[in-house]
């Protein structure tokens, strides 16, 4: 262990203080009976004082500090949903062949409770992602990742994202998809092995989209009620979503 020179130096200069009060307070009443009584008493309050300040308060500081870090990054995650979180979720799913299962899963979250998005959690871990590249123009979604890049390298840049791994995996997988179909110039007319690339690609940031969808879905729907309700309205895996209250 390394220790720096002033901590040594204070270390002792505060021992060799003590000491010296200690001595001073003997010269004038004489009395090392006393001395020894309030010495025992402040070493053995010393123990009491560890449990209060280094863990008690401690703990309380790091759950309050923990809790608004939080708090940042959810709505941190939020802005990535509106940004760029939520249309490119309706874009994964248009590629993918097994959509129908998904949008039967998720596509009824409105009135869902603790329990029903445990289900949901466990289909989606269970669901077969299917992309197939050619179903769609990949054209709209390069254009949609090269238009929101300098959000997410943005993003990336944040130190409160490092508190949330999934999250950040999903930024750096989203990321890596905007660089792949950005080196290449014609995303009509590639090699089968670009294909089958940019599909895996496609197929890994879709994953972690749906998953980190639906947990942020949770947080709104028990924590802010008025943010899940147009997030349910601009639902990307329910094809009648719309923003405007019928």
């Amino acid at each position: 262990m390394k220790f720096d020179k002033w901590k040594i130096l204070w270390g002792v200069a505060l021992i060799l203080l003590s000491t010296f009060f200690y001595f001073t307070h003997y010269l004038i009443f004489r009395d090392p009976h006393h001395i020894l009584i309030f010495m025992v008493g402040d070493i053995a309050f010393v123990f009491i004082e560890v449990l209060l300040v280094t863990i008690i308060i401690h703990e309380l500081l790091s759950y309050r500090d923990k809790k608004e870090r939080l708090y940042k990054l959810n709505m941190i995650i939020g802005v990535f949903f509106s940004e760029i979180g939520t249309e490119l979720l309706k874009l994964f799913s248009e590629f993918d062949q097994n959509s129908e299962k998904m949008r039967e899963t998720l596509s009824s979250c409105m009135d869902w409770y603790g329990e029903q998005f445990q289900t949901a959690f466990k289909a989606c871990k269970n669901y077969e992602y299917n992309i197939d590249i050619d179903k769609k123009d990949v054209k709209e979604l390069k254009e949609l990742l090269i238009d929101k890049r300098h959000f997410l390298v943005t993003l990336l840049q944040n130190p409160t994202l490092l508190e949330h791994g999934t999250f950040s995996n999903l930024l750096w997988a989203v990321f890596h998809l905007t660089e792949e179909l950005a080196y290449r110039t014609d995303v009509k007319d590639l090699k089968d092995a670009d294909y089958e690339h940019i599909a895996s690609d496609m197929e890994r940031a879709y994953v972690l989209l749906t998953t980190e969808w639906l947990v942020y879905m949770k947080h709104l729907n028990g924590n802010y009620p008025f943010l899940f309700s147009l997030a349910m309205r601009r639902n990307p895996f329910d094809p009648n979503a719309s923003p405007e209250i019928e």
